[in-house]
């Protein structure tokens, strides 16, 4: 049973990280996915529109071509719809700039539109989890698309190039089907196995001071993830999907049963996994009972996008405000395009105040770096379009090259494709576009830094009680199960992932939560105590009679 919840106490300052900031990491496992993709989207528009002399539409079909950067982590059946509706999403923040853009010319109403759609595009990101890059590439189009010359009757066919790049992008980023058609499921599973297996063999040292066993909640959250991916496999897989489902379930016993798991044998699947072979068979006691609470999962209905949008109302309020005061700041201070510094601003936005701030340092270091890369490369795209063409095309590579590294490093690859990207329209003096971008950038990220500040999300304290009572009550469900002398197979594992699930989400809050700078005290004991009680009752419904897993 769960404990009174302690009294709220005072809201207290929390403070930024300043060490590893700018760390680099290890680089993504697919870098080269999105890096190759965007090139092959990108590349056959902005050759076609050279040829014909038509670069100053280039603006246009780039937002069609850079939607091939998202969703390269999804099942293919699952990558095809969200595709689509990274296209029309796309289309609809470029409709509405283009549209307003041809109505007004005040720049005030121009950033307060942007600043909208901003919040918009961010606050429906978070919810449906698109991304990586998220609402930074949607917001980078339609507050470019609001400050171009625009006329009503030019703006259908400004969307049909955008459309078209679009479509073809949707096929750039389909194309793998043809050559892996399981590429997504048999990372995600590799990544489960292999950190579980982490996990198992160095369980001895897993604790840290404040009592959070952090490789067993990086384990944890592996399976949930991979079980996502392969829950998302389309329904003519599902011979396939099985075989990956008996893997998780060997992940899963092997990660409630440490002490009787053997790691190498995990890493050994997750190795053939990674090879072109067929999928290993993995051996699961019961296997068609462990299989139904995964088919159970598979009819669960998704929950509803509005139920998502609702905790995100303080993030979408910080990104509206943030970005509204960036553009206006900028404007006041005569810079020519303020949507630079309404899109640095909303470049900030992330979980809590404490990502806000690592962002805001990272962005600005990577942009000053890049308008040095900026300086150094623009002569070289001054000498042809093709010249130019290629250089945008090499940054779009870089910057998706080194962007999982860290983002500042992705960052200066992206500010010389970006101030490349407005010269397509016309060669501009590089002095007066460096300056205003610095401006803008340091405009932008300290603005846009205090607009976060200044919005405190209250909810964050609120959505850590409401994961602790869902993990709670989903213990209190799979332990009356377990008591029970014959339980239902489908419902022990229908129980068991809701738990896992729900624990992978309390985690996740807790931490979001704990990087606000001002917010009253949060239960980390009750916490810790919840975790420690959930994994526990994990570990019981996996050494079920009929189910003991044995040596993994």
């Amino acid at each position: 049973m769960s404990s009174a919840p302690p009294a709220p106490a005072a809201p207290r300052v929390r403070p930024l990280p300043l060490v590893g900031v700018l760390r680099m990491g290890r680089p993504s496992d697919i870098w080269f996915k999105p890096a190759l993709s965007v090139i092959a989207s990108a590349a056959p528009p902005n050759l076609t529109l050279m040829a014909l002399g038509r670069l100053d539409l280039a603006m246009y079909t780039m937002a069609g071509s850079l939607c091939a950067l998202y969703a390269h982590n999804r099942p293919y059946a699952a990558r095809a719809r969200a595709l689509a509706w990274v296209v029309l999403g796309m289309l609809a923040g470029l409709a509405v700039a283009l549209t307003t853009a041809s109505l007004t010319g005040s720049a005030l109403v121009l950033v307060a539109v942007g600043a909208l759609l901003a919040a918009a595009q961010k606050a429906v990101c978070d919810a449906t989890r698109i991304g990586p890059p998220a609402h930074v590439i949607f917001t980078f189009i339609s507050s470019a698309a609001l400050f171009a010359p625009q006329s009503l009757g030019r703006v259908p066919g400004h969307l049909a190039l955008a459309a078209a790049a679009g479509a073809w992008a949707w096929l750039v980023g389909m194309a793998p089907v043809l050559l892996r058609p399981h590429g997504p499921e048999r990372r995600a599973t590799a990544q489960a196995l292999n950190t579980v297996a982490a996990y198992v063999a160095g369980r001895a040292t897993a604790v840290t001071g404040d009592g959070h066993d952090r490789p067993r909640a990086a384990a944890a959250a592996a399976i949930q993830a991979a079980w996502q991916s392969v829950l998302a496999t389309g329904p003519r897989s599902a011979r396939t999907r099985h075989a990956f489902e008996r893997l998780l379930v060997r992940a899963e016993l092997a990660f409630a049963a440490p002490a009787d798991t053997d790691p190498e044998r995990l890493r050994t699947w997750a190795r053939e996994l990674c090879g072109s072979g067929p999928v290993p068979m993995a051996a699961t006691p019961e296997a068609s009972d462990e299989l139904l609470g995964a088919e159970a999962e598979l009819a669960a209905p998704a929950r509803p996008l509005w139920d998502r949008l609702g905790p995100l109302a303080p993030l979408a309020v910080r990104t509206a405000l943030g970005c509204a005061l960036a553009g206006y700041v900028s404007l006041a201070l005569g810079v020519g395009r303020p949507y630079w510094a309404l899109v640095t601003a909303a470049s900030l936005y992330q979980a809590n105040i404490a990502l806000t701030w690592t962002r805001g340092v990272q962005r600005v270091v990577g942009n000053l770096a890049g308008v040095l890369v900026f300086a150094a490369v623009v002569p070289l795209a001054h000498l042809a379009p093709a010249a130019l063409v290629l250089s945008v095309l090499a940054f779009n590579f870089g910057a998706e090259a080194l962007m999982s590294r860290n983002y500042w490093l992705g960052s200066v690859c992206v500010t010389p494709m970006a101030l490349l990207v407005t010269e397509f329209a016309g060669f501009e003096e590089p002095g007066r576009l460096i300056t205003e971008r610095v401006v803008d950038t340091l405009v932008g990220a300290l603005v846009g830094f205090v607009a976060a500040v200044a919005v405190t999300n209250r909810r964050a304290g609120d959505r850590v009680e409401n994961a602790l009572a869902a993990v709670e009550g989903a213990g209190e469900r799979a332990a009356r199960l377990l008591a029970t002398p014959n339980p239902a197979p489908a419902a022990l594992e229908s129980a068991r992932r809701g738990l896992a699930a729900a624990l992978v989400d309390l985690r996740a809050t807790f931490d979001a939560a704990s990087g606000e700078w001002w917010q009253r005290a949060l239960p980390q004991e009750r916490v810790v105590r919840a975790e420690q009680a959930g994994h526990r009752t994990l570990a019981e419904t996996a050494r079920r009679p009929g189910t003991a897993p044995g040596r993994a």
